[in-house]
């Protein structure tokens, strides 16, 4: 599986900085504001991020695998 550019640029950008910092956002407001589920939001949100990294990886490999042959 290899994913096109724009996808992976998407994805990319998504599981390095808008997941991580929505984590902690939403760890940091729940403590201060009181808000549900404090441990169970970010934890499931850095597991998407930790998936969505090896599916990101996977295509990287596959990537280079084709691109050895020229």
């Amino acid at each position: 599986m290899t994913l096109p550019n724009k996808v992976y640029d998407i994805l990319k950008w998504v599981c390095l900085i808008c997941f991580p910092a929505l984590a902690y956002g939403y760890s940091a407001l729940a403590d201060v504001w009181g808000l549900p589920y404090a441990d169970e939001i970010p934890e499931t949100i850095n597991i998407i991020a930790f998936v969505l990294g090896c599916l990101i990886g996977v295509s990287t490999l596959n990537y280079n695998k084709g691109n050895e042959a020229e």
